[in-house]
């Protein structure tokens, strides 16, 4: 071996060769077809005809290079096809070289990663089974621009980063290797060395399709292709179920708490125990969607899924990819949406992740002030940078186009929005202009709804924002952030705190309640009871009611009303519709025993019947987001804590009028004022004895009088039992 050759050997022993495509396999050596192959372990190692099946020569080990083997096919002039036949620790067996297989990514696949604007980049990097050049095995692609070398390990190759070497390819920082052989299941990481060759902890894919179950970290080769989708009725429909004209009511759901398995460990449900038992459940009590909590693999149970570390895979905890897809799909089949809680905002630090991936600040910003969140304990993407914002548009795609999923809601946008969130003066960096706003940030979230809502027909992307912040909803062509819809935090947290006061002092907070409809329909809003206000102390929604009892039931029931009554769509988690007591415990199931009580049992029959009544009935919901559905008929009945408005939809559509009385007292013969003469049928009363309450109410409906109330000339002489929400129809048949 030349001068040259033995430098190689050295730089291939140390895991340190700049090029090891251009040294390991079949080339031109001195005028001669020669193989080189780098086995450690291997006793010995011949160069068989791939298609014959002979040996065409035996690879002689190099001297003071422990298991690197070469030779020179005599009398071959032409490359040739071949495999491996290695011998080691007394067997044989035969095997493909992975150095003589040419690269999968196209020059296409370089320019849009380069430019940003690879929107199935999840196609192109990370682990593909998959047929190359005739051979069957796995395809691994990573970007990491400023590594020396990047290696695929595994229990393949005995966890040694020197034997699988990657191709670099060219200025896009991307590395790919196709290793044959290499099938689903299979366990890997990357291993890399820095630009000063040291090497860093082993990494997870970051696009990878599965993972390990935690705490393990590595990475698991999962075949997407072919999919078994039964769903095709739902995809060419859900376009129209998905407009913010249609009823939207939502079932927010932690799969690993929803309900569990006492007999077996008690361990959570599988994908497709819940696609089942869930979406069995979810379809029952009349919700539209179901939402769940980040399944992204994640590697800390108390985030709940908000910390990822695996965007592309969904979390090995409760199933396969495949079983995930099952999930999605039974959803589609019994009329349910999903939606899934998505997280661009932040990521945990943990060493297999993407914290440094290179050996640099890839993914998040080299400046603490910019690239760590002080609340979470979390690193920040750089949505300046190119790759980067492409990696997070993409993902948000490929759970779209890759798992059917019907919508995004994108998780802390708040604190993507503004530099100084949650930090105090001289802890962040200013934008260009010296504000506040994070400019980036915005404009990697208006690039995200353009490309969801431009490649993937009938989704909706939903904000989780809890400022002021102006346009959420308004499309980016117009300036704004380009959103479906946003989270109402303003409306849910006045509200909360509305009927957490006892009802002798709600008249003193009768603006909490009327607030909200200064700005209702500034935004696309929804309103929403979610997991976050069943935690860290805050007890259960039933235990911020005051009272004592069946008046804490009546309270909840009667607030329930008032938000099914509400503009907007509805959203609320889990336990939520049965009046869970307790605070909601991620490692433990609901408290589903409690449906033998009749106060929750009631409540639930009331969410069942608010969610059908929501459904069938246009005005409460065709004009959701205008203000041309809604009009007061009583805002200012401080002193007795009453409220009444009418929904209305399209024309032609029956108009409905909504009551609520928030306090423990009866108002008998309370007149209020109606549009139109005729019969109000009471469509819901939150009182109702099938709900546990008290039986008081109207008989089933109340026809006007010619008696003005309420600045209108026609009016209805109600029954408002204590502590309910009434709703009425009229009905024009």
């Amino acid at each position: 071996m030349t001068r040259a050759g033995e430098a190689d050997a050295q730089a291939i022993l140390a895991g340190r060769h700049p090029d090891p495509f251009g040294f390991l396999g079949l080339h031109e050596v001195d005028g001669a077809l020669t193989v080189t192959v780098f086995r450690p372990g291997a006793e010995r190692i011949e160069v068989l005809d791939a298609a014959t099946g002979r040996r065409i020569v035996a690879l002689a080990p190099v001297a003071d290079a422990p298991g690197l083997f070469s030779g020179r096919a005599a009398r071959r002039r032409k490359r040739f096809s071949y495999r491996l036949r290695l011998w080691q620790d007394g067997q044989s067996r035969e095997e493909e070289d992975p150095y003589a297989f040419g690269p999968v990514l196209g020059e296409m696949d370089e320019y849009l990663i380069g430019e940003g604007t690879h929107y199935r980049l999840w196609q192109a990097l990370g682990a593909h089974r998959m047929v190359h050049e005739g051979v069957d095995g796995t395809h691994f692609a990573v970007w990491a621009p400023n590594a020396a070398r990047v290696s695929v390990v595994g229990d393949f190759n005995g966890w040694d980063g020197r034997i699988h070497p990657m191709r670099r390819r060219g200025a896009t920082g991307v590395w790919e290797i196709f290793l044959p052989g290499i099938g689903e299941g299979a366990v890997y990481k990357y291993e890399l060395l820095d630009r000063d060759w040291q090497l860093l902890p082993l990494k997870a894919d970051p696009v990878g399709f599965g993972a390990e179950p935690p705490p393990r970290t590595a990475s698991v080769v999962r075949d997407l292709r072919n999919p078994d989708w039964h769903d095709g009725a739902w995809m060419a429909g859900r376009a129209e179920r998905n407009r913010i004209d249609r009823p939207i009511s939502v079932y927010e759901v932690h799969l690993g708490s929803w309900r569990r398995v006492p007999d077996d460990g008690n361990r959570p449900l599988t994908y497709l125990e819940h696609a089942r038992e869930l979406v069995g459940y979810a379809s029952e009590m009349g919700f539209t969607h179901i939402e769940l909590l980040p399944v992204s693999e994640y590697p800390f149970d108390g985030s709940w899924g908000y910390q990822p570390i695996g965007l592309y895979a969904p979390t090995i905890r409760y199933g396969t990819p495949g079983e995930f897809r099952a999930l999605v799909d039974a959803c589609h089949r019994a009329g349910l949406g999903l939606i899934l809680d998505w997280v661009p905002g932040h990521f945990p630090e943990d060493a297999h992740g993407l914290v440094r991936f290179d050996g640099t600040p890839l993914y998040e910003h080299a400046d603490p002030r910019e690239g760590w969140h002080p609340d979470w304990r979390t690193c920040v993407y750089n949505y300046g940078r190119t790759e980067v914002a492409n990696f997070l548009i993409s993902n948000a795609i490929y759970w779209l186009r890759e798992h059917h999923v019907d919508g995004l809601r994108v998780d802390a946008v708040a604190s993507m929005l503004y530099r100084d969130y949650s930090r105090k003066d001289g802890e962040w960096v200013p934008n260009i202009h010296g504000g506040r706003e994070n400019l980036e940030a915005i404009a990697f979230l208006q690039h995200m709804n353009r490309a969801v809502y431009g490649d993937v027909e009938g989704v909706m992307t939903i904000a989780e924002e809890s400022t002021a912040f102006p346009g959420v909803c308004t499309p980016t062509d117009r300036g704004g952030l380009g959103f479906g819809f946003k989270w109402n935090m303003g409306w849910m947290n006045d509200t909360l705190s509305y009927m957490k006061h006892d009802p002798i002092h709600r008249k003193y907070h009768h603006g909490q309640i009327t607030f909200g409809l200064a700005y209702a329909f500034s935004e696309n809003f929804v309103l929403p009871l979610s997991h976050d206000e069943v935690v860290h102390g805050k007890g259960s929604l039933l235990d911020r009611m005051p009272g004592q009892g069946a008046e804490k039931f009546a309270n909840l029931r009667a607030y329930y009303g008032f938000m099914w009554g509400h503009p907007g769509k509805k959203l609320l988690f889990m336990g939520g519709e049965f009046a869970q007591g307790r605070e909601w415990n991620h490692e433990t199931s609901l408290d589903w025993h409690l449906l033998d009580i009749d106060l929750h049992r009631g409540v639930q029959a009331l969410v069942r019947d608010l969610n059908r009544i929501y459904r069938e009935t246009p005005a409460l919901h065709r004009r959701d987001c205008r203000a041309d559905g809604f009009e007061w008929v009583e805002a200012d009945a401080a002193e007795e804590s009453i409220f009444a408005w009418l929904r209305r939809g399209e024309e032609g559509d029956a108009p409905v009028l909504v009551v609520s009385n928030f306090t423990p007292l009866e108002r008998s013969g309370r007149r209020i004022g109606v549009p139109e003469p005729g019969r109000w049928v009471e469509v819901l009363n939150t009182d109702a004895a099938e709900y546990a309450g008290g039986g008081r109410g109207n008989l089933g409906g109340v026809e006007s009088e010619p008696v003005p109330a309420s600045g209108r000339a026609h009016s209805l002489c109600l029954t408002l039992p204590p502590l309910s929400t009434l709703m009425f129809r009229l009905d024009r048949e």
